[in-house]
């Protein structure tokens, strides 16, 4: 198989079960997993866009919570972050609501990096990179 055909056969649809803290672990000491898939292109430029803040003199500041938790919203399919059940329950208005009182910031912040580095934001892709030329 060429290169060609690798990406033609290998879009979008990656998921990925991923342990995200000591803390999530079930009553045996086996972690609790969540499955994640890779964001696309248009939903992540979508979220790019709406938490860039344009402000006076030009100054652009980005909200990186906001856009980490609806980064997890979109592309957590176990557990569901949208379940109204689930919100209701405590006492939340909104899935951003929900993941900020379920998880602690450290929690929301690897959770959000497994769904970038899924999604192809490999930190250390060129390290290898250069190991791979040099091997």
């Amino acid at each position: 198989m060429d290169l060609q055909e690798f990406l033609n056969s290998t879009n979008a649809g990656l998921k990925e079960k991923v342990a995200v803290s000591e803390r999530l672990k079930n009553e045996k000491g086996e972690y609790f997993l969540f499955e994640i898939k890779a964001a696309e292109q248009k939903q992540f430029e979508e979220l790019q866009k709406k938490n860039t803040i344009y402000g006076k003199k030009g100054k652009v500041t980005f909200n990186n919570v906001s856009f980490q938790n609806e980064l997890i919203i979109e592309n957590t399919i176990y557990p569901n972050f949208k379940d109204a059940e689930s919100i209701k329950k405590l006492n939340c208005s909104s899935p951003e609501e929900y993941v900020e009182k379920v998880l602690l910031p450290g929690e929301i912040s690897r959770l959000a990096d497994c769904i970038l580095k899924l999604s192809g934001f490999d930190n250390d892709f060129e390290d290898r990179l250069e190991s791979a030329k040099n091997y």
